[in-house]
């Protein structure tokens, strides 16, 4: 991660020193806070209160502090410029940038010598990405007959690809980006003033004007030539997606799908039916297959123009409260809630006259909402249940499904029988074994400024009661302002501090240097970051699976609040599933005390995953907000990618 300068400075002017300290007024706090001043537990929670740690209002110089001392004199380092604090930055967007393109070598095409129309195959003008150029010299350097072109005109296996083509939407991709027009049949008795133009009058100051046949072919040998591309842009979009994940921020790592673009002219050449062998290389798994048929639905019902219910986003409504809101807000349960809850709750939506009194009545309707929702059913309409009120309109949801077909192909086709998945903008988690969800529960992920990553691994070890080592991002961040003003912060708190892998006392470490070669860690305790237990997948993005003290977390309905790591609510049913194993087993290994690690006996993959829309275990496709925008740059690449397809 970079390291930059963030500093706020305060210039004094000696003469102002000495006035302030003549007058007895304070003008510096760097004395060392009081041991029980921040405590582990503020570092997990946000931080400690304002007013904590503050020193008393009399610590003065030569002031009786109360301790039977006077307070020092202010050294002349303590009353000249803070130190700049140095700043850790996260990963980051990126203006998305398509694949760039190359004109195809047509030189070499094996119709480079031929004499009849295909001679014209060898002076088609066409550019595409750098794979798909090759892919197509590679083709034509060795092909001489025509794939789309048969007789002199565009044949049915050409049209029937062009038909797939305009169904690209179905498959959750964009039919502009593969639009080419077949050119209408011309015969050698054509006139020169029917054929196309710029095919016509291209050269027609420096060459003779071509015959209308020679017109003709060189029109078919470019659809020819044009249709291949677009062919095998739309076998790698089937597979793998339009975009690359990689390109939007730093925080996507995914090892692109290897499309085998050598297979598909052959393919589609040798066989009857070119459109069937297309489609058929789109994914099979049955989340990709759900979200397929939910897209089908939600277009075949975008006809729905009711208008989307308005709900101010600050609305903090209790029970026995009133609010000029609540009729609205009753209103978007009937539009939203499901027919179960209007059916349970009819008498008492029928009586509702639209008054402002958050009734104990309407309360169990709210909350009846709530549970159904998956949000704490506690009645009190904040953010969260707003946000679920008023819902997704139909044109919200076809994005947000269109966005996870593309996210969907960045992944295995086949999850596995037996994994682990993390969808992110849902908080929670999924164990799968036996090719069936066996359990999930809630997590906390990474706050907007410390996002979890989106990618793919592999578990391998369970690790009970662990050290925490500090990363350097939150020893910088969040620990060094702490330290500059007391050195002895980690020692009181029991953090182990290493320079170069030599065991120190924090006091000793010169905490305005670089802090590089400096190792901070936590030891197993109660109160240890990451509680009882990690599960670790490796990968450099050091993320992982763990307990926290933090429990209330859970209660939340917005649990976007950790570093970056995936804290689970149930981490010793977690640990069990994954080891193959009792809970019971898990409870005695972590009283025993002791830092150990187990291996995990198979093979599980996990997904650390970021989708908006997905399919519950029923197949039903749920829809979740947007946490970290990552749907909206999504869309901006898919933008940039059609822009320079269309160029």
């Amino acid at each position: 991660m970079q390291v930059t300068g963030t500093t706020l400075q305060h210039k004094h002017k000696k003469t102002s020193i000495a006035l302030a300290l003549v007058s007895g007024i304070s003008i510096f706090t760097g004395a060392a806070a009081p041991a029980h001043a921040i405590t582990l537990m503020d570092f997990i929670r946000g931080g400690p209160g304002n007013d904590r740690g503050r020193q008393p209002s009399n610590n003065l110089p030569g002031v009786d502090t109360g301790t039977g001392r006077t307070a020092a004199m202010p050294s002349e380092k303590s009353l000249a410029d803070p130190e700049p604090l140095p700043k850790v930055s996260g990963p980051r967007y990126y203006p998305y940038k398509a694949d760039a393109e190359r004109a195809v070598k047509t030189a070499g095409f094996a119709a480079a010598t031929a004499t009849d129309a295909t001679r014209f195959l060898a002076q088609a003008k066409v550019s595409a990405p750098a794979e798909v150029a090759a892919a197509l010299e590679a083709f034509y350097g060795k092909t001489v007959e025509p794939v789309w072109i048969s007789g002199g005109d565009v044949n049915d296996k050409a049209r029937g690809v062009l038909a797939l083509f305009q169904r690209a939407g179905e498959f959750g991709l964009n039919p502009a980006d593969y639009a080419l027009t077949a050119p209408a049949l011309t015969t050698a008795s054509t006139t020169a003033a029917d054929a196309p133009a710029t095919l016509v009058n291209a050269s027609a100051t420096t060459a003779p004007v071509a015959s209308p046949a020679d017109a003709h072919d060189r029109a078919m040998m470019q659809f020819e030539l044009a249709l291949s591309e677009k062919v095998l842009t739309f076998a790698e979009d089937m597979v793998r997606g339009r975009i690359d994940p990689n390109r939007i921020s730093g925080y996507h790592d995914f090892k692109l799908k290897d499309v085998k673009l050598a297979t598909v002219l052959p393919f589609s050449k040798d066989g009857t039916d070119a459109a069937a062998y297309l489609q058929g290389l789109e994914p099979k798994g049955p989340q990709y297959v759900a979200l397929k048929a939910e897209l089908a639905k939600l277009r075949a019902a975008a006809t729905d123009t009711s208008p989307k219910i308005a709900l101010p986003d600050d609305i903090l409504l209790k029970p026995g409260k009133s609010s000029p809101d609540l009729a609205s807000i009753i209103a978007a349960i009937q539009h939203t809630g499901s027919e179960a809850l209007k059916t349970k709750h009819a008498a008492t939506l029928a009586a509702y006259q639209q008054t402002p009194d958050y009734t104990p009545e309407l309360v169990d309707v709210v909350k009846t909402f709530q549970a159904e929702a998956g949000l704490k059913a506690d009645g009190v309409i904040g953010n969260a249940t707003v946000r679920k009120m008023v819902g997704h309109t139909s044109q919200d949801k076809i994005e947000k499904v269109v966005v996870a077909m593309e996210q969907a192909r960045w992944l295995p086709d086949d999850l596995g029988q037996r994994y682990v998945f993390i969808n992110q903008p849902a908080y929670t988690v999924y164990y799968h074994d036996k090719g069936a969800e066996q359990f999930s529960m809630r997590v906390v992920v990474g706050g907007k400024a410390n996002q979890t990553y989106f990618f793919q691994d592999e578990i391998e070890t369970v690790e009970f009661n662990p050290y925490w080592g500090v990363p350097q991002s939150i020893i910088i961040n969040e620990m060094l302002p702490k330290l500059r003003a007391d050195p002895s912060y980690l020692d009181r708190l029991g953090y182990e501090v290493s320079v170069g892998g030599k065991a120190v006392s924090s006091t000793s470490v010169n905490w305005y240097g670089s802090t590089d070669k400096v190792s901070v860690r936590q030891p197993p305790s109660s109160d240890n970051a990451l509680g009882d237990l990690k599960i670790l997948f490796p990968n450099s993005h050091a993320i992982y699976m763990h307990d926290t003290p933090s429990k209330s977390f859970f209660q939340r309905d917005m649990r976007a609040l950790s570093h970056g790591c995936v804290r689970l609510a149930e981490p010793r049913k977690m640990a069990a599933a994954v080891l193959g194993t009792t809970v019971d087993d898990v409870n005695a290994r972590i009283a025993n005390g002791q830092n150990v690690a187990a291996k995990v006996p198979v093979r599980i993959p996990v997904y650390v995953s970021y989708f908006t829309a997905w399919p519950n275990k029923v197949g039903t496709v749920e829809y979740f907000d947007d946490v970290y925008g990552r749907d909206t740059a999504v869309e901006k690449a898919f933008d940039a990618t059609t822009k320079a397809r269309s160029v």
